[in-house]
């Protein structure tokens, strides 16, 4: 006599069950067509003025245009450990869509692996890369050291001088220092800064002798009236921004770094939400006046969607794990 009320029971909880799918699944829908209903927070792991700050204020405009919203997107700047600090609020968000920010290689990748943190690269869900901008360094104008075997020859006789300001410990900035004192045989003094911003002003201020600082960026200095000059770049080969200034291998350096800076959120967004923000950033990125405005500001632009900035983030983190195994990016 049971049986039929079980069965009855049963099949008004299956009913229960397929009506909640079905409507979490229109909740969806519903979260995606409303959003965003108020301000995005846009994190920044680095100081006022520096190349992701200024990208990331440059974009907010555009993203807000192809989100099809009249919401702000707000860019908020979180300093210090060299991203940590960025990165880890950015990891520790709610998973609404209402958080997002720039993430920042090869920081991103290298932190985890020298220390304990809050988030690795998998802690995100990947909107897109944006930038893709080799390291330098710059001096002043006025400073007499022109090359790099100059550098060299300068930092052996007076390596407390040869100061090289970066964006942090494992920051593409201090691999860079640390791999040319390998290369060259010379030792440089490390003082790290909370972003590439900071580091232009102690140059030109003469807090420093040498900025470790990438190609967009010292060129948007350049721009801005600082008066540096390369002396070399980083890249496999020479940035079509700066033909005339040699990579650090013409040089005989076997040195080669560059940062990806591309847009994340917490790990956990809703897909809707997800795919708006993706199909923003897509549309963004081929927007004419957009690339205008990268070309003025001197970003050196690589889109990669999600899938392809993962498999790139992987490759990253393997090289640099194998590099932490034959040699520690740590002040010495």
């Amino acid at each position: 006599m049971q049986q039929p009320t079980l069965r009855r029971g049963y099949a008004r909880l299956l009913a229960g069950v397929t009506l909640m799918a079905a409507l979490t699944g229109m909740g969806g829908t519903a979260q995606a067509a409303g959003y965003p209903e108020h301000p995005i927070n846009f994190i920044v792991s680095y100081g006022p003025g520096g190349g992701t700050d200024l990208l990331a204020r440059m974009m907010a405009p555009f993203l807000q245009k192809y989100l099809g919203s009249d919401s702000r997107i707000v860019v908020l700047n979180r300093p210090g450990a060299g991203g940590a600090i960025g990165f880890a609020e950015l990891a520790r968000a709610q998973p609404d869509g209402y958080t997002i920010g720039f993430i920042n290689t090869p920081n991103l990748l290298t932190i985890p692996i020298e220390r304990k943190t809050a988030f690795t690269w998998k802690s995100f869900d990947l909107i897109g890369n944006v930038v893709d901008d080799p390291g330098a360094f710059a001096v002043l104008e006025s400073n007499p050291v022109k090359t790099l075997a100059e550098l060299s020859t300068y930092a052996k006789s007076k390596p407390a001088a040869a100061t090289v300001g970066t964006t942090g410990t494992g920051s593409d900035d201090h691999l860079a220092m640390l791999q040319f004192e390998r290369a060259s045989g010379a030792k440089l003094t490390h003082v790290p800064y909370k972003g590439a911003g900071e580091v232009r002003g102690a140059v030109a201020g003469g807090e420093i002798m040498i900025g470790a600082i990438n190609v967009g960026e010292v060129l948007q200095y350049q721009k801005g009236g600082t008066p540096l000059r390369f002396l070399g770049q980083m890249g496999a080969t020479r940035s079509p921004l700066l033909p005339d200034v040699p990579t650090f291998k013409e040089q005989g350096f076997d040195i080669e770094l560059a940062s990806l800076r591309g847009i994340a959120a917490p790990k956990g967004l809703p897909a809707p939400v997800r795919d708006k923000l993706v199909a923003a950033l897509d549309q963004t990125m081929k927007d004419p006046a957009f690339q205008a405005k990268a070309r003025e500001m001197y970003a050196p632009v690589r889109y990669l969607a999600p899938a392809d900035y993962a498999r790139e983030l992987e490759a990253g983190e393997a090289t640099f794990r194998k590099l932490w195994q034959q040699a520690p990016w740590i002040d010495k």
